[in-house]
């Protein structure tokens, strides 16, 4: 299975996915909350009282299962609000169901843009800024397919009015994005490989 790696802006985002302990679990929780908070009031439910046990645990829990993931599964925080702004890239590999169930989303899927990247070649862009669902806070995806696998990022922000203001940041990341294969000498006969120019 391809993983993923990208080159995150150290200054501007902090990764969930290499974070353990204590490192990076202030901002682990900030992000987990924020999601579930979101989760929680797109569902029409209010704040419930074990939110913040639940997002601790959840903080502690993500980076061991997302290292079992082994590169399939990349996330990060924004650093200096990690209330704010979370981010998560993944790639699957590109079964009939899945593309079925990308075929069957709603028709406010479909309004996308093309987004070049250097790496991944020119994907989908779907910014949502304000989400037709009451309460549902706005997102970005990016999706790419490659033909055997679809790669997509998601950015979810907790706020309407800042979400303009990071979706730049969330561009130049996903632009960064790249699949990283493990293939030994001979594994296979179609892939050339090129020496870069001196």
């Amino acid at each position: 299975m391809p993983r993923l790696h990208a080159d995150a802006d150290p200054a501007r985002w902090v990764a969930v996915t290499e974070s353990l302990g204590f490192r990076g679990r202030r901002h682990r929780k900030a992000a987990i909350r924020m999601l579930l908070t979101q989760a929680n009031s797109s569902l029409g439910a209010d704040q419930r009282p074990g939110s913040g046990f639940l997002a601790w645990t959840l903080s502690q829990a993500t980076p061991f299962l997302m290292r079992k993931a082994a590169g399939r599964v990349l996330a990060w925080v924004w650093k200096s609000d990690p209330d704010l702004l979370a981010v998560m890239a993944q790639v699957q590999e590109a079964t009939p169901q899945l593309r079925t169930a990308r075929a069957m989303m709603p028709m406010e899927y479909d309004d996308t843009e093309s987004f070049p990247t250097p790496f991944l070649g020119v994907g989908e862009k779907l910014a949502m800024p304000l989400p037709p669902t009451p309460g549902q806070p706005p997102f970005a995806t990016y999706t790419w397919d490659t033909g055997t696998h679809i790669v997509t990022v998601t950015a979810v922000c907790s706020d309407r009015e800042r979400f303009g203001t990071v979706l730049g940041d969330v561009d130049a990341l996903a632009r960064t994005l790249r699949i990283v294969d493990d293939l030994s000498l001979g594994e296979s006969g179609n892939v050339l490989r090129i020496e870069p120019s001196s």
